[in-house]
């Protein structure tokens, strides 16, 4: 059976879809289109290359999260210039060698531009700071900023959309000599962009979306005594309330959701033990919802 995957944000909680997808496959279920913000934005673009579910967990069991963590030559000499430059880079690392990995392992299949991929087929949510609005890429490019879509390289979307704000460096897109877009985590506007799926309310085929949460009933109330908590719950919202609405008028029977709450999205230290326990939480989590996906 053919459906259109979703897949949401969550940084490193994104194991999770690798024993799901394994389940998934095993069913006989294929994806005609997928789409993901930041993590699942990565998860999705590798399945549309042709990944395996057996091949993304070597891949994933494999990915060098710390190389990912770049800082520049002065931050590694002076740890507290970080900091310090915070204030004018906007970001802690860079997002160089995350984008040259996927790079990389997209090659392999074949696939460097959205051109490799069947049209339509791939759709990565980004966020432009400099427009204040939601970017799908490669749908909105030619649009906003007069670029073709299809040449646009994939791996440089996926980095773009796993751009945490803050963690990583924005993307700068450059338009001519003085326009630039600053572009970060698509998950920032849409962390799980299941609506995109939605024309007019109708779905061409099935929709699976995979949720790295637990249920929108579900989400426990934030208790918010000083600054930093209201800033970690604005976050929060921004992420979630958008989809909240579209999952109020999609039925969550759609939706597998995988609560990983207890994971730090951005722990790029986790070890191989933490990495499968979330694969086996991913796998458990697809075995028990698709006894009762009413497809």
């Amino acid at each position: 059976m053919k459906v259109d995957g979703v897949f949401s944000g969550g940084g490193v909680k994104a194991y999770a879809f690798i024993g799901a997808l394994e389940v998934i496959e095993k069913k006989g279920i294929t994806f005609e289109r997928v789409a993901g913000s930041s993590a699942g934005a990565l998860t999705a673009s590798l399945i549309a290359a042709g990944y395996q579910s057996d091949e993304l967990e070597r891949l994933f069991l494999n990915m060098p999260l710390a190389s990912f963590l770049q800082e520049s030559s002065l931050s590694r000499m002076v740890p507290f210039f970080k900091w310090i430059s915070l204030y004018f880079t906007l970001g802690l690392y860079k997002g160089d060698k995350m984008e040259e990995w996927i790079s990389e392992v997209l090659a392999r299949k074949g696939v460097r531009t959205f051109e490799d991929l069947k049209t339509g087929y791939l759709k990565i949510v980004v966020s432009d700071l400099t427009l204040g609005r939601m970017v799908v890429i490669p749908d909105d490019l030619p649009r906003f900023y007069q670029m073709d879509g299809e040449s646009f390289p994939v791996a440089r979307a996926v980095r773009i959309s796993a751009t945490i704000p803050y963690f990583f460096k924005p993307y700068i897109l450059k338009r001519g000599s003085k326009k630039r877009n600053i572009l970060v985590d698509g998950g920032l506007l849409s962390n799980f962009p299941i609506w995109l799926f939605l024309d007019q309310g109708k779905k061409k085929r099935p929709i699976l979306g995979m949720k790295l949460s637990g249920s929108v009933e579900r989400m426990p109330e934030r208790k918010i005594d000083h600054a930093i908590d209201m800033f970690q719950a604005l976050f929060a919202t921004m992420k979630n309330a958008h989809d909240a609405r579209h999952l109020s008028n999609t039925s969550t029977d759609e939706v597998l959701f995988i609560p990983v709450e207890h994971v730090d999205p951005t722990d790029f230290h986790i070890n191989d033990q933490e990495k499968k326990q979330l694969i086996g939480i991913g796998r458990q989590r697809a075995e028990k919802f698709l006894k009762r996906w009413n497809y």
